[in-house]
Parts: structure tokens; C-alpha cells; sequence
């Protein structure tokens, strides 16, 4: 039953999803801050589009704002930051291979597992058109600048989580599988990314680019090895403090960048906003770690998907399916699992799952 249900066609997955928000290759690395800001989206869409009449469009990768900062932390862009903002968005896009994969919408389930496990991390799928009076209607009217139209075609795309919330919905297909704890399927992948607590800032920044290419995250421990929180999270946490503000600020306006200061003004105020409306979310009982290594009560993302600093973690003896649950819930790909002295155990992402489901199939 579980290998019919892996030919489901991914047009299912996409029902309902929006068009991808997207820029061209040859958009600034200001463009790409813009529709950041602008898109309810982590990521927006790269592509490279040949407008000839028949002329093929390719999305050739992903950008986020993490990527955008770790950027413009490069040290020639440090010296000369106006300039890094006017910078082709390719020259941002992290230079490994397959990380974005075309898809027809026809395609199974289990061909998209498989492409996730050999290193996609977005697979970008047609939007089906819809019939009406016996013609092919456009899903929307395209507005006149058409951010989402490529060659008169829209595309959504389908991440990790999709598949993993799509196997969640269906979860009893693979009995007793989910019920196992997530040590004795050995899904727990000690080759983490971390730094210690008192490591300068600027230390961070390759662990920082290696984990977005990965899709997990960098842990903060102390010197014993003490789990002490995410830094992916604290990146995440809804905008900078605001003594650093100041100070950047007070940096700008010192180098006359006058005009990138105001940029500057708008991007951290928007941050803020967000950040206030994320601590206003209705809580969620899932578990989460704060600095202190007590377990707390973690916000729900906001519309954004912006959540406090705190690190969402679980423990060696959860069930796969509790797991599952509780990233979906806190809309991560990945738990941090500890002990119960707070000590680090490993991570388990999206993709260590989905490998278990794919080899439980081999053996039915």
C-alpha cells in the first residue's frame, strides 16, 4: 500500500499553492532585498529566461536573506558596500550544484524523494491550468510587470516539508515505522556545524553559508559540549538588537552613505514590525530550548515564519512521528536532539527521514 501511495503525481502537492515569487539572474543584490521584504517567502526564485518566442526559462537556484548578508559580511563588500549592493544576484547564488530541480507535474512522489536525497532541496513544478467553457484558463491574470510569469507559464515549488507534511497526512500507510524512536532507526547525524558560545561573530559566517547549502543549521555550545541554543534561530529572531542598529547607523553616516542608510532605516524598522507581530502569535506546546537550558513554550511562526531565538529540539527515545510533527509545527526541517543534561547529541533534518521512509520501502 505505502508504494502506491509514492506514485501519488506532484500536481497533488501543489494544490493550491501560489506562483513562485522570482528575479531574474541579472537583478542586483538591492533587487533581491526588495522582494525579500515584500514576499511572504523565505526564499525567492533565481532564474535565466530566454525571451526570444521560444525561448526556454530555467530557475537556476534560491535566495534568501541569510545569503544576502553573508554576502555583503565578504570583506572586499565590507570596504566598499554600495557597490556589493549593486552586485548581479548570480554572483550570490551558492555555487553548488542541484540544489534546485525541474519537475513535470506528472512526476511521482517517489522520484521527487529520490531527487531530495541525492541533494535537491527545491523541486520546481508546473501550475496546472484549469479548464473552463472547454478552454485552458489562466489560473490568475498576470499584472503588467509579472514577477511570477516565465514565457507565459507559472511554476510553484515544492520543498522538504512539503513531502514530509504530504507522508504525515498519510502516516498510517507505514506502520509501525512512525512509532519508532528516532535513536533505534539511527536518523540522528552527529557531524553537526557548531561553534562555541564565546567565538567572535565573524567565526560564524562560513558555518553560516555551509549550513544554508545544507539545509540545517550552526549550534552554539559551551565549553563542556552544553547545547546552549541555534544560531540560525537567533539570525531569525525578527531583527537585529537594537544597540547594533544604532551602531551601524552611527557607521553609515560617518562613511556619508546616506543613501544606504536609509535603506538601512527601512529594512531594520520592517524587521521590527514583524518581530512585534510574531510575539503577539498564539504559543505552541511544542518543545523548545532556551539559553538558560530550560525547556519553554516557543511561539508560533508569524506570516513570515519568524520565531524567537529559541532552538526547537527533542530527545534520542522521540518517536519518528513526534518528530515529524514538531518541526512541521515550529516549520523547520531540522531538531536539535540532546540529552537531558543538555547535551548534544546530534541533529535530525528532514532529509535523514525521508531516507528511513525510502529504505522501509525496500523492505515490503
Amino acid at each position: 500500500m505505502a508504494v502506491s501511495f509514492l506514485t501519488h503525481e506532484l500536481s497533488e502537492l501543489c494544490l493550491g499553492k501560489p506562483p513562485l515569487k522570482s528575479i531574474s539572474t541579472s537583478a542586483t543584490v538591492v533587487d533581491a532585498i526588495e522582494v525579500l521584504r515584500s514576499s511572504n517567502e523565505s526564499f525567492v526564485s533565481v532564474w535565466n529566461c530566454d525571451n526570444s518566442e521560444f525561448g526556454r526559462c530555467e530557475c537556476v537556484g534560491k535566495i534568501c536573506m541569510v545569503d544576502v548578508i553573508v554576502f555583503l559580511c565578504k570583506e572586499e563588500n565590507l570596504l566598499c558596500p554600495s557597490s556589493a549592493l549593486k552586485t548581479p544576484i548570480s554572483h550570490v547564488l551558492p555555487k553548488v550544484y542541484g540544489l534546485v530541480v525541474h519537475l513535470e507535474h506528472s512526476s511521482s512522489l517517489l522520484e521527487a524523494i529520490n531527487l531530495i536525497l541525492q541533494g535537491a532541496q527545491n523541486l520546481v513544478v508546473p501550475i496546472l491550468q484549469t479548464k473552463r467553457g472547454g478552454t485552458l484558463r489562466r489560473k490568475q491574470q498576470q499584472k503588467s510587470s509579472s514577477i511570477n510569469s516565465h514565457n507565459g507559464a507559472e511554476f510553484c515549488w515544492l520543498t522538504q516539508e512539503d513531502v514530509i507534511r504530504f507522508l504525515l497526512s498519510s502516516i498510517g500507510h507505514f506502520t509501525p515505522l512512525p512509532a519508532r524512536s528516532i535513536d533505534t532507526l539511527d536518523i540522528i547525524s552527529s557531524d553537526v556545524l557548531a561553534i562555541d558560545y564565546y567565538s567572535p561573530a565573524s567565526s560564524a559566517v562560513k558555518a553560516i553559508s555551509k549550513s544554508l547549502a545544507q539545509q540545517t543549521s550552526v549550534a552554539i555550545v559551551d565549553s563542556d559540549g552544553t547545547f546552549v541554543g541555534d544560531l540560525m534561530a537567533y539570525i531569525d529572531c525578527g531583527g537585529p538588537p537594537e544597540d547594533l542598529v544604532r551602531l551601524v547607523k552611527t557607521r553609515l553616516r560617518e562613511k556619508n552613505l546616506e543613501k544606504l542608510l536609509q535603506e538601512f532605516t527601512i529594512l531594520t524598522s520592517s524587521a521590527g514590525d514583524v518581530s512585534a507581530s510574531s510575539s503577539s502569535d498564539e504559543e505552541s506546546p511544542a518543545r523548545s530550548l532556551t539559553r538558560s537550558g530550560k525547556y519553554a513554550r516557543s511561539p508560533s511562526y508569524s506570516a513570515r515564519y519568524v520565531r524567537k531565538a529559541e532552538a526547537i529540539v527533542c530527545h534520542p527515545k522521540s518517536s519518528l512521528i513526534a518528530v515529524m510533527i514538531q518541526a512541521i509545527a515550529h516549520r523547520v526541517n531540522y531538531l536539535w536532539v540532546i540529552e537531558d543534561d543538555c547535551s548534544l547529541v546530534g541533529i535530525v533534518t528532514f532529509s535523514n527521514i525521508l531516507k528511513v521512509f525510502r529504505e522501509h520501502l525496500e523492505t515490503i
